[in-house]
């Protein structure tokens, strides 16, 4: 029976060939009866037990039910390397199990640092080690990119009969380096140091035809050939960049500076692209390659709150040249552009929300607002960023008005003393400004901040959103109903994980008068004030961050099937046990953090 052991499955694929032979002579097999303690707290493990068939229910001391392990998950990694089980762990049916001696997998935690990554204590720790093994196939993932993830466009189609001069001026104005020569039905492709040298070394008349310059033996690639495909053709044929079709027409260029674009994740190339546009139509195509980019990066393993970090740097930037280009004089001179919610911490990845607002020091010309209101809200539509279910938009003039107002708003806010309140003095505690009178948003949040001042009964009230949803114990759900036949589970991780943290840091942030934005930030100033120790604040980042991964790998799987619905889903059944185990300490990260905000602020009044 131990032949036939998996060691596909995390994290035995870490080991050699040789050490998985080792692993395999030392196994044994042992047998749980139903009720059956296996580890009790406080108990040292003399194994790393690896469930066959079987479940095995964890649970705390006060018996909550922690998790439900069933076939290739493992336990009790802390009881084997770090002293004791924290928690119980007891067969909920008649349970198999492989016995892995405490011995052999501390000699190989010692020689083997990619497998003793499972073994680490700190959850951020674990899940970036595991993380390591898909960046170093980040250059293969480029490679087998498709060319139209990396070509530019659209095509600029030229007449033969044109004019360089002519020429050059329209790739000018596109913003281009090269271009389609079309002529008596032949196609060429002319560039600008094509351009360049005909006038400056042979000296043509600037008069002259581009017919005359451009050459016709175009290489060409398929949007849809691999990145791979098209370096071949490259380094064949001797070119910087090939002409791509699309449907038998040609859509644009793929350079070797786009695919080096790939491998950067492209966010060098966007900025440019940004703050060259001269209208709303042409920020379209930089919108979508911010999300494109987020796939890459994804892919090609960098670390979640990177991404967040790079994308949320792109969006502000995205979201000023709009306002720059929509907004009239008047709302550019007197106004303050703000977002809100995870684009205001610098935690979005996935666009979801709009979460903007205006901000402006007095009156201006009503239809000159109404307009920019309009506009505004939908270019970002067009854009790809739906619009807000509570319509936290410009759009919004609750969310668009003078200081004056919305100071008067955040009064009647603090006093309403409601959930709708509490979570709309949320949306706007994470609220940052990007471009204009930035002074006028400063000025709020330090009103707020005074308005908050000794409210405890309202920071409570503010806290005990935490309790809005639940925080579920991995794999309960699933063995319930695949028990009744009904498939397993699905967990919100948005819910279940990242909306604890977040909103708990942000309550206990108001309640001491911490005006960072970011949850990192406040989870710093926090440990800072003594309010946790420094290694819980490190494992609350952790989990946060494990969410944020886990949520990442939902949204972009929600995307490439089109049901954006379950952009916060995860099944655990189709996590890998690694996963799961990471997924798990996260949500027992979660559970302390809550118990925690619990005590502090007496939640249990708001129940």
């Amino acid at each position: 029976m131990p032949s036939a052991f998996d060691a596909s499955n995390p994290p035995f694929d870490r080991l050699t060939q040789q050490e998985i032979g080792e692993l395999r002579a030392a196994l044994d097999i042992g047998y749980l009866r139903p009720g059956e303690a296996v580890l009790l707290p406080g108990q040292k493990a003399e194994h790393l037990h690896v469930i066959i068939k079987g479940l095995v229910e964890v649970r705390d001391a006060d018996g909550t039910l922690n998790a439900v392990l069933g076939p290739k998950d493992s336990f009790d990694s802390r009881a084997l390397v770090h002293g004791a089980a924290g928690e119980d762990f007891i067969a909920a049916e008649e349970t198999l199990c492989y016995l892995i001696p405490r011995a052999l997998v501390l000699g190989l935690i010692s020689r083997n640092p990619a497998f003793a990554a499972f073994f680490y204590s700190e959850v951020s720790a674990k899940l970036d080690a595991f993380a390591r093994a898909s960046r170093t196939e980040g250059m293969e993932s480029v490679l087998r990119a498709r060319v139209g993830e990396a070509s530019r466009g659209p095509a600029l189609v030229i007449e033969g009969s044109a004019s360089i001069a002519t020429a050059a001026e329209r790739m000018q104005e596109a913003s281009i380096n090269a271009a389609y020569v079309r002529d008596a039905g032949r196609i060429g492709v002319v560039t600008g140091m094509n351009l360049a040298k005909a006038v400056l070394l042979r000296q043509l008349p600037r008069e002259t035809p581009v017919r005359e310059v451009c050459h016709f033996d175009v290489i060409a690639v398929d949007a849809e050939d691999f990145i791979f495909e098209a370096l071949l053709l490259m380094t064949r044929h001797d070119k910087r960049r090939v002409a791509v079709r699309a449907g038998g027409e040609f859509t644009g260029f793929l350079e070797d500076i786009h695919i080096l674009g790939l491998v950067a994740g492209n966010s060098q190339l966007i900025p440019g692209r940004i703050d060259r546009a001269r209208s709303v139509a042409d920020l379209a195509g930089p919108a979508q390659d911010i999300q494109r980019q987020v796939e890459r990066l994804h892919r090609q393993g960098v670390k979640v709150e990177q991404i967040a970090e790079i994308t949320s740097d792109l969006n502000r930037r995205l979201f000023v040249r709009l306002f720059d280009l929509l907004a009239p004089p008047g709302i550019r001179e007197h106004g303050c552009l703000l977002i809100m919610g995870s684009e205001g911490r610098g935690e979005q990845t996935v666009r979801t929300d709009q979460d903007n607002g205006l901000l402006l020091d007095g009156p201006v010309p009503e239809a000159e607002l109404e307009a920019f209101r309009r506009d505004f809200s939908g270019a970002l539509a067009g854009f790809g960023f739906p619009s807000c279910p509570g319509h936290v938009m410009v759009s919004n003039p609750l969310w668009s008005q003078p200081l004056e107002g919305l100071l008067r708003q955040l009064r009647l806010w603090v006093m309403e003393r409601t959930p709708e309140a509490a979570l709309n003095l949320a949306i706007f505690f994470d609220a940052v400004g990007v471009t204009g009178r930035t002074g006028l948003l400063a000025e709020a949040r330090q009103a707020l901040a005074q308005m908050m001042r000794g409210e405890r009964a309202l920071i409570a009230r503010f806290a005990s959103l935490v309790e809005s949803f639940e925080t579920p114990a991995l794999g309960v759900l699933s063995t319930l109903m695949e028990r009744v036949g009904v498939g397993s589970d699905a967990i919100d991780i948005k819910k279940a994980g990242i909306f604890p943290i977040v909103h708990g840091m942000r309550a206990m942030a108001m309640d001491r008068g911490i005006m960072e934005t970011s949850t990192a930030g406040r989870i710093e100033a926090l440990v800072e004030a003594g309010n946790f120790t420094a290694p819980f604040g490190r494992e609350l980042l952790s989990a946060l961050r494990v969410f944020m991964e886990y949520r990442l790998r939902a949204q972009l799987e929600a995307v490439r099937r089109g049901t954006l619905e379950h952009e916060a889903l995860v099944t655990p059944a189709g996590l890998s046990a690694a996963d799961r185990d990471i997924l798990r300490d996260a949500l027992r990260i979660v559970r302390q953090f809550r118990e925690l905000l619990r005590n502090r602020y007496a939640l249990a009044a708001f129940g």
